[in-house]
């Protein structure tokens, strides 16, 4: 397996996993299946769109001139970096769902319709664990939109049909079969792909998998290749994970997923025997977090957790997938078994707070009158230096700035140090909300003084 390459298949910068850049619906009898599938294709292609990106690098050449301003070799230029993959239109808002891999860390993002119309794009929110993202263009008269359909009623062997644009080629439509569901091949926690022979390509990233319906039951995101190339092992998130991420993100900006608070690991023929128990199935609780639902609740090390919410659990994955997929607040009962007996317990599902959450959705300019479109901290210790800043120096680091945002379109940067709003000195994040909030209600501008690399510059930014 070593010599198989796992790629991420968006037309751009590529790197691990070529990531390709609901209800209860009955399963397609027969005398649903189509001769062809011209008439899907007729029907769903104005829906999918192309996606084009650019990003500009701050490469090691920069850094260099940042740390000897007198090399004569001259300031090094920014490097624009494009990249190409797919959507579909999810809703006649003008939302549109694609791959989180296809869009992070871009300054412009158009999508390019089957009629060839261009629109610019907002990016709404995006979530790295799934590998979802979410945009917003303008919507169009009469937009064509795609349909959820339900992943977990596709068995292998069923239809799938995927229509992107595979290295350029807008509309392109490949069919195959589902292959196998439930696949982990280790590119995030949340991993839990259909597995297709649909020939799928770089480009063909964030585009549909369609049933023989015509609804989208996943969304293309990796293949595995010697080459780079199809080989006819495609991966697609699965709609019930993609639907539900993408209408979270459409409605917040932001995914909450479940947290119980337990360090696991796998049930070991070895650890089972000296556990007292029969099985190797279920998730060995290794370590209980302090304050955690987990440890209101009862649990402790040792224990073995085998239910949760009703469904059995195999493994530490099945565990990790059915705790994030509960609701923040809500209630929960799991199995445990603890020296060879089974017990019930429920505890309320907690709200996960780790760096993929938090960071995991830019800040929305589609609401860009309530936010500034910027990701903040307290300034990193570690970075003071680098940042040229001089000590006792405070201030407001930003980490991210979303496309098209208002702060975007004013030139402010990841790495600009906020040293004061409304010539008022900041410290935390806080602070800059506080600042923004006054400058709406006056309907005046936020004035900013940045610190850029030791030297201070001016920002007025207002909402769009």
């Amino acid at each position: 397996m070593s010599y198989i390459a796992r790629k991420r298949l968006s037309m751009g910068l590529v790197a691990g996993i070529l990531m390709l850049s609901a209800g209860g619906f009955a399963p397609v009898s027969a005398q649903e299946i189509p001769n062809d599938f011209s008439a899907i294709l007729r029907q769903k292609l104005p829906a999918v769109v192309a996606i084009t990106t650019r990003q500009i690098i701050q490469d090691q050449t920069m850094l260099d001139d940042f740390l000897n301003p007198f090399d004569s070799r001259g300031p090094a230029q920014p490097q624009v970096r494009e990249a190409l993959g797919s959507g579909f239109v999810v809703s006649p808002e003008g939302y549109i769902v694609t791959n989180n891999h296809v869009v992070a860390d871009s300054t412009e993002i158009h999508v390019v319709f089957s009629d060839k119309e261009t629109s610019r794009a907002r990016l709404v929110g995006r979530d790295p664990a799934t590998d979802i993202a979410v945009l917003k263009v303008d919507p169009r008269p009469n937009m064509t939109t795609t349909a959820w359909g339900d992943s977990d009623a596709m068995q292998p062997g069923a239809w799938t049909i995927a229509i992107g644009s595979p290295f350029g080629l807008g509309g392109t439509v490949t069919v195959g079969v589902l292959s196998a569901r439930s696949r982990d091949i280790q590119a995030g926690p949340y991993d839990d792909f259909l597995q297709t022979d649909a020939s799928i390509n770089r480009g063909n990233s964030g585009g549909p998998l369609f049933n023989a319906r015509g609804e989208v039951i996943g969304v293309n995101t990796a293949i595995v290749s010697p080459s780079g190339g199809s080989i006819g092992i495609g991966f697609a998130v699965p709609s019930r994970t993609a639907r539900s991420v993408a209408d979270q993100l459409i409605r917040t900006g932001r995914i909450d997923r479940g947290f119980i608070g337990v360090r696991l690991q796998e049930v070991t023929p070895s650890l089972a025997q000296a556990l007292g128990i029969s099985s190797t199935k279920g998730a060995l609780v290794a370590s209980v977090e302090p304050g955690s639902p987990a440890e209101k609740a009862g649990l402790q090390s040792g224990d073995v957790i085998t239910r949760f919410s009703g469904k059995d659990i195999q493994g530490v994955h099945d565990l990790t997938l059915a705790a994030a997929n509960e609701k923040p607040g809500s209630k929960a009962t799991l199995t445990r078994n603890r020296g060879g007996s089974q017990q019930e317990v429920e505890l309320t599902v907690g709200q996960r707070k780790d760096e993929e959450v938090q960071t995991g959705a830019v800040p929305s300019p589609e609401a860009a009158d309530q936010r500034l479109g910027l990701s903040l901290s307290t300034i990193p210790d570690e970075a003071r230096q680098q940042l040229g800043l001089q000590p006792g120096t405070t201030g407001v680091f930003i980490q991210e700035v979303a496309p098209n945002s208002p702060a975007a379109e004013n030139g402010l940067r990841p790495g600009d140090v906020i040293v004061s709003a409304n010539n008022r000195d900041v410290a935390q994040p806080s602070d800059i909300q506080e600042e923004w909030a006054r400058s709406r209600q006056q309907h005046k501008p936020i004035l900013l003084r940045i610190n850029r690399q030791g030297q201070s510059l001016f920002i007025a930014l207002a909402a769009s």
